[in-house]
């Protein structure tokens, strides 16, 4: 069962399982808005209240996808409920039900910013080091890998948790497709000169990881950070979409001071830090674990990516 199979990884994951003819579920709160039935999606209304147990009936693995990463407003980011609700109050719910159903092997999708918002240049995040989430959406992704663990404790569920990056390509919602539209547009944006580096992860890679996740005994206990085979820092990303985008690039320079403090005035100082700062994870032990590598290069899925967003605006 994937829950969330309608979200950006879920519908990657539950085509990849169709085209491979595994059986599965996808769990929704709700069916698409053509109203399609589909033998393959069951809606199950709020998933804080759901029926899990007769949902997992003959369910062998769960890869647990839903969750809640974004508020509404700003004003909302700070207020820890809705985080919790969704990702630690869910999880354990489903996680109560799965141990009850006998289910082998629970996949839960975690975020890199468990274990902060910033590495040091040369010092990405690895395995095994220690956690500092910052904000109210990592502590409750670290809040679910709990429970996750919790339900383990005594073997009757295998867990793996893969700690994501920030995950693009077709069909990418968020700042991703802010960029893209914005390079799209050549629109002159201020990130001439940004030297940082930023792992990402290419949808097409989530999902094989995955299927790696819920395959490879050797990853049963372990929580993983799993990301492309590269770091881009913010410029070269804007210069690989504008690439592909058949657009120039127009990107100027601004000194990283100057936009500090203009991302304070502006009260979007976080959104600046991101921009400007370093975000890498070092995937070597999953890679190692798995015996796996990204099927697809940094250059293929900003190209996947790009394809996607040209065909949609040619419609």
């Amino acid at each position: 069962m994937v829950t969330g199979a309608d979200g950006f990884i879920g519908r990657a994951l539950c085509a990849r399982l169709a085209a491979a003819q595994v059986p599965h579920i996808g769990a929704v709160r709700a069916l698409p808005p053509s109203g399609t039935p589909s033998r393959d999606l069951i809606a199950l209304g709020d998933f804080a209240a759901a029926d899990w147990t007769s949902v997992l009936r003959g369910v062998d693995a769960i890869v647990h996808l839903a969750g809640r990463a974004h508020v509404a407003t700003a004003r909302d980011a700070s207020d820890p409920t809705p985080f919790v609700v969704a990702n630690v109050h869910v999880t354990r719910r489903l996680l109560d039900a799965a141990v009850q159903a006998g289910v082998r092997r629970v996949v839960l999708a975690s975020t890199i910013k468990v274990y902060g918002e910033a590495t040091l240049p040369g010092k990405p995040f690895r395995a095994g080091d220690p956690t500092a989430p910052q904000d109210a959406y990592a502590h409750s992704k670290a809040g679910a890998e709990h429970v996750l663990w919790h339900a383990c404790r005594d073997g009757a569920i295998e867990g793996v948790a893969l700690r994501l990056p920030l995950t693009y390509g077709p069909g990418v919602k968020g700042n991703f497709a802010r960029l893209l539209d914005a390079v799209a547009a050549e629109r002159r944006l201020p990130l001439g000169g940004i030297d940082n580096r930023r792992t990402l992860l290419y949808v097409g890679n989530a999902v094989s990881a995955i299927e790696s996740a819920l395959a490879t005994p050797a990853l049963a206990g372990e929580t993983l950070p799993v990301a492309d085979a590269e770091s881009l820092s913010t410029s070269e990303l804007a210069f690989h979409l504008a690439r592909e985008l058949d657009v120039a690039p127009r990107l100027f320079h601004v000194p990283a001071v100057a936009m500090r403090a203009g991302g304070m005035l502006l009260g979007r100082r976080a959104s600046v830090a991101r921009l400007l700062g370093n975000l890498e994870v070092d995937a070597e032990r999953f890679r190692k674990l798995a015996r796996w590598m990204p099927p697809f290069t940094v250059d293929q899925g900003i190209a996947a990516t790009a394809a996607w967003w040209k065909l949609r605006h040619s419609l």
